[in-house]
């Protein structure tokens, strides 16, 4: 029975990949080896030294956490080692309205990854055995091969290891990219997240002067497009290639039903905001695989901003509210004043308030009345005629 259930995934990808892709290039054909370098080129080898390098196991946590880290440049580059596994699975999207979502570890975005500038990244990519299709990753922060995108496809039940080096500080997007119009499909399914290379010598502001942050959170922001039947109603599936042709139909006219932080509206509200302390800096790293965004913290302000993540920059200083380019991840960082709940949101109102592209930050603290103050509550007016 195993050796059927693996046949028949096996031809499901195959269907799938060649009924939208043309040719069977990401069929459940035997996989050509490229280890030692990108077949049909010359090989520069990769210096023996990186043996030697001290090898660091990062533990990747689910957003909008980011795994611990130092903002320190190591004495020497380090082989951060990294482990991720592919996951097929429904998720809710909204009360009642489920989407097949394709997974990072078993969240949406995927989880965040933090190394330094010259450090080298080894991933371990595994595609679970239940699953029906074919993925890979590609790393915007990486060199060459599609950004890894080449060397690591992997059918269910496969794992595969790559290891690139972080030459380019910044944060960036990362995402499945198997081909054709499978790349969208997946990344809107979810398949997205990002990695911050720290930049050697740490953050600096415009003057040249260090920054730093007590805690981080990265928003994966998430654009869905979840087909309605005749009535108006969501549709389920009992699997995501059931869904495929509708989902495209709903893609390709380019209009969201759901714009999302996370997995679903309201992911990090109420009892699962994000938290902070009065003086207390904050880096909100935050990415948009498919769709610009424009990031606002309600009641506060990007002291610091990297719009397009190129954190070895100087920040713009004191913006209201910036822009995350389609494709892309950014940085802001700020340091909350005044206790309550703050909302952090998409500045396209519609897509925050009515599509879901918002979340809060509850903040401990005390009051300061010279920040704010309401000097007179509300009261009728004395001529309530005019």
């Amino acid at each position: 029975m195993m050796q059927v259930s693996v046949i028949r995934r096996s031809m499901l990808c195959s269907a799938i990949a060649m009924g939208f892709l043309g040719h069977p290039a990401f069929a459940a054909d035997p996989v050509i080896s490229t280890t030692g370098g990108l077949p049909g080129y010359e090989v520069i080898k990769a210096p023996v030294s990186i043996e030697r390098l001290q090898r660091v196991k990062q533990t990747l946590v689910a957003p909008p956490n980011v795994p611990e880290h130092s903002l320190e440049t190591p004495a020497a580059p380090r082989v951060v080692q990294v482990e991720m596994f592919i996951e097929e699975k429904e998720i809710e999207v909204e009360p009642g309205v489920f989407m097949w979502a394709f997974t990072f570890n078993g969240t949406v975005p995927g989880p965040m990854i933090i190394v330094h500038e010259g450090d080298y990244v080894e991933l371990t990519l595994k595609n679970l055995s239940k699953n029906q299709l074919v993925h890979n990753i590609d790393f915007h922060a990486s060199t060459g091969a599609l950004g890894a995108g080449e060397l690591t496809h992997v059918q269910p039940g496969q794992e595969v290891v790559v290891r690139w080096k972080a030459t380019k500080p910044g944060t960036f997007v990362y995402h499945c990219a198997p081909g054709g119009p499978m790349i969208p499909w997946h990344v809107v399914h979810g398949m997205n997240g990002a990695i911050t290379v720290l930049p050697k010598g740490g953050l600096k502001d415009k003057n040249g002067k260090k920054l730093n942050y007590d805690k981080a959170y990265y928003i994966g922001e998430q654009d869905f497009y979840l087909p309605k039947d005749e009535k108006g109603n969501y549709k389920r599936y009992s699997s995501a290639a059931e869904s495929m042709a509708d989902d495209k139909e709903v893609m390709d006219k380019l209009i969201p039903t759901h714009v999302v932080f996370g997995d679903r509206k309201m992911a990090y509200t109420g009892e699962k905001a994000m938290t902070a302390k009065v003086g207390e800096t904050v880096m909100f790293y935050h990415s948009q695989a498919n769709r610009q965004s424009y990031p606002h913290l309600i009641g506060g302000h990007g002291e610091y901003v990297w719009e397009r993540g190129n954190l070895a920059d100087a920040p713009a200083h004191d913006l209201e509210t910036w822009v995350i380019a389609g494709g892309s991840a950014g940085a802001a960082m700020y340091t909350f004043k005044q206790p309550g709940v703050y909302v952090y949101l998409n500045h396209n109102l519609i897509e925050s308030v009515n599509l879901g592209a918002l979340a809060q930050v509850k903040v401990d603290g005390k009051w300061n009345n010279d920040l704010m103050e309401q000097t007179v509550a509300p009261r009728d007016l004395k001529d309530s005629g005019n």
